[in-house]
């Protein structure tokens, strides 16, 4: 523990550090493989949407003596043999829930019957609920609407908070990084997307906007007056801050995962309860994402738009220039300025440089009628 302390305090005073402003390329191509893999795993397999937003019909069995699910399949199939197979889930401990395509009330009377058969209880214990279409649809739609507004409120927010848009698109940019990944873990694992589903969505949403705006408030102290310091450039200065948050990062997130973990391991994958199950995986899949996204994806990519501007790339010139001693560009956006200890050449990509040379130390000696000094001549008629 002490050690991990130390790390910490060696991180936040500079002393060590992850350098994640020049690796952030490799930080964008693992975002863009993620990425690219959750967006083909939805596009050919798909999310298999809940009740809720399909429709169809839903029975409910309780006080069951088994929660073996063979019954049930059974049951169904004795009705509809063509139909899609059922969605069979456990709800609690002597309850089962079977979820189906549309039936007619003729078809849902005798599949109620083949249940109350199949585990032995009596009718009565056997509930059917029917989910029309249209309210389906009336729940995809609000879940997107709410999606949406609340991207566009974080994305104004943030632009008035920072006073610059360019945190708004790198936040916003993490976001996306964060909904398309859980959504692609969803798609593969073939977890059913429920109307909790949606709400754990929105809260890793709201979790992930809190770490990144954490981490950018950091890097506007550490930036807010790098233009009139010569000592470090405005990337230098943003990694100190990443660095300085990355402990609490971690630490918090660590903290946060701890009960969705055992909400998903224990009591969801273990007990069976499906509402848990499907909240507890967008939470969990999400803080992972969100924690990745809000130190590695944001902060680097709004540096990355920042210093495109002339006034952070002079800046960054004159503190490399300075630095190596060498070459500074007058024009041109960006400049490669490396020296050596033993006085390297630096290499430029401006169009014209202006090398800063050191003034000579070396005095020549006078004599005290402010003349030169002459020296004594050698045998043979020449000086020393």
């Amino acid at each position: 523990m002490a050690s991990f302390s130390e790390f910490g305090n060696d991180l936040y005073t500079g002393k060590r550090g992850i350098d994640v402003m020049r690796t952030r390329k490799v930080w964008y191509v693992v975002a863009a493989v993620m990425v690219g893999l959750s967006v083909v795993l939805l596009l050919t397999k798909g999310l298999n949407a809940g009740i809720e937003f399909r429709g169809g019909s839903e029975f409910r069995i309780s006080d069951v003596s088994t929660t073996s699910q063979d019954p049930a399949e059974a049951a169904v199939r004795s009705v509809v043999p063509d139909g899609q197979p059922p969605l069979i889930s456990t709800v609690g401990d002597n309850a089962i829930r079977v979820q189906t395509e549309q039936l007619s009330q003729q078809q849902t009377d005798a599949v109620a019957k083949a249940l109350a058969s199949g585990y032995g209880v009596p009718a009565g214990n056997v509930t059917d609920s029917f989910v029309g279409p249209s309210w389906g649809a009336d729940v995809t739609t609000n879940a997107l609407t709410g999606l949406g507004i609340f991207v566009v409120l974080a994305a104004v927010v943030l632009a008035l908070y920072f006073r610059t848009w360019k945190m708004s698109v790198a936040a916003l940019v993490a976001l996306v990084h964060d909904v398309v990944i859980t959504a692609g873990v969803y798609s593969l694992s073939g977890f059913e997307v429920t109307p909790a589903t949606v709400i754990g969505f929105l809260t890793i949403l709201g979790y992930s906007l809190y770490d990144t705006v954490v981490v950018f408030d950091k890097i506007r102290e550490n930036t807010e007056h790098v233009l009139s310091s010569g000592s470090k450039t405005f990337s230098e200065a943003a990694n100190l801050a990443v660095n300085q948050t990355l402990v609490r990062s971690i630490n918090t997130s660590v903290v946060a995962l701890l009960p969705v973990a055992s909400i998903l391991f224990i009591g969801a994958l273990l007990l069976g309860a499906g509402t848990l199950r499907d909240i507890s995986l967008a939470l969990f899949v999400g803080i992972i994402a969100g924690t990745y996204s809000s130190v590695f994806l944001a902060p680097p990519l709004y540096v990355h738009m920042r210093e495109r501007e002339p006034d952070i790339a002079r800046q960054r010139e004159k503190v490399l220039a300075r630095r190596g001693g060498a070459a500074v560009p007058t024009t041109g956006s960006t400049a490669a300025v490396a020296a050596g200890a033993s006085g390297s050449e630096a290499t430029t990509t401006g169009t014209a440089t202006a090398v800063l040379e050191r003034p000579s130390t070396r005095r020549t000696p006078r004599s005290p009628s402010g003349g030169q000094r002459s020296q004594p001549r050698r045998p043979g008629g020449r000086r020393r």
